[in-house]
């Protein structure tokens, strides 16, 4: 196992009336929260109106910045950094799922100094250290993103999708209740990703007898056990619980420490969501197996043995095999076609995501440009 240093900086509050009770706990220090939201979905289903009361008999004033996108852009964050310096904002409350708290993530870093962020990372290799107090309530789960620190974000000006460095949730709040009006595909979506995380994370370099393997395998396990339950039940709340905090297990850096993960499905994804429009947890899933049949022979131990603990097989390709079984269980797309992209998607756009996508050198193979292409083809 590698040296390492771990935190975890998030209070978590699980279960019914957790809003109630993180936003007393949280908020006494407070006086101005900006509350942030996507399209409004959280206005139909009634979240913001007993968020917003909640606010309202803690006498917090409240700012409000909705029209946080799917596929969040950096033009977003800087817009919400201006509005939380404007307003003077000493705490920020990102209501949604993974795009809306990685956005707020972002911002919270932003609004603190007059450095721009993507020059700082990407030029000066320098990350911020400061950042207005951010919680976070979880109404769609899957990407964990209220565990960590990182965010991704997408820079529309360079046609680039990445991870940046920003600030970690001081708090978060999951009650699966919130989920119950989010439509089961999206559920099942986030659940993907879910899985996503903990295989890419498997499947990076470890020692023999590593415990991460083995918690990685068992949240592997437990999702897809549940995402099963939940097609036989979308009101089965207790499998949401479930697919929460898998969620959360998966990128709370538990499975991270002391080793390499290897996220090369996620860099060919984000760098598809760069340019389409496709939702991340379904591009994962059209990609997955398709990576998964080019690099298995490269980690054949490693992949027998999430054949046999995940789904019961005893070949490592017909543990790819059953993922790709699993994936149309769910009626998640198969095919990139299938991802309902405004963006037609071409051969000549792959080229491109090709051309720009980060390649990890720490999993089972490091991939050229030409075979991520050649997957990418795969998936048409």
């Amino acid at each position: 196992m590698k040296n390492f240093t771990y935190t975890y900086p998030t209070h978590v509050y699980f279960g019914e009336n957790a809003a109630q009770k993180a936003l007393n706990t949280e908020l006494h220090a407070s006086k101005t929260v900006m509350l942030a939201y996507g399209g409004g979905s959280v206005k139909k289903n009634g979240i913001y109106d007993e968020i917003m009361t909640i606010l309202r008999e803690l006498g917090k004033r409240v700012v409000d910045f909705s029209g946080i996108m799917p596929n969040p852009t950096y033009a977003k964050v800087q817009e919400g950094a201006a509005l939380a310096r404007k307003e003077q904002t000493d705490t920020i409350l990102a209501v949604g799922g993974g795009s809306v708290i990685d956005c707020c993530k972002i911002i919270a870093a932003q609004a603190k100094t007059k450095e721009d962020i993507w020059n700082m990372e990407f030029v000066q290799h320098k990350f911020p250290t400061d950042a207005i107090p951010l919680g976070a309530v979880v109404t769609a789960s899957g990407t964990g993103a209220e565990m960590n620190g990182g965010a991704v974000i997408t820079n529309e000006e360079l046609q680039i999708k990445t991870g940046v460095m920003a600030a970690a949730p001081k708090f978060a709040v999951l009650n699966p209740a919130y989920t119950m009006s989010v439509p089961t595909m999206q559920v099942i979506s986030g659940a993907f990703d879910t899985l996503s995380h903990a295989m890419e994370t498997y499947f990076g370099q470890s020692d023999a007898d590593h415990v991460s393997d083995d918690v990685a395998l068992a949240v592997m396990r437990n999702t897809v056990v549940n995402m099963r339950r939940l097609l036989a039940s979308q009101n089965d709340l207790q499998a949401r619980g479930n697919l929460m905090w898998d969620s959360a297990m998966a990128e709370n850096g538990i499975l991270k420490v002391g080793r390499l993960t290897d996220f090369q499905a996620h860099q060919i994804e984000h760098q598809l969501g760069a340019y389409t429009d496709c939702s991340h947890g379904q591009g994962l899933a059209v990609i997955h197996p398709a990576y998964y049949r080019h690099i298995v022979k490269d980690a054949q131990e490693k992949f027998t043995r999430f054949a046999r603990e995940v789904f019961g097989m005893d070949t490592s390709e017909a543990g790819v095999e059953a993922l790709a079984v699993l994936i149309k269980e769910c009626g998640l797309p198969t095919k990139l076609g299938e991802l309902k992209s405004r963006v037609e998607i071409t051969p000549e756009i792959l080229r491109k995501v090709a051309d720009t996508s980060n390649i990890i050198k720490s999993g089972p193979r490091e991939l050229s440009r030409d075979e991520i292409y050649e997957i990418l083809c795969e998936c048409l």
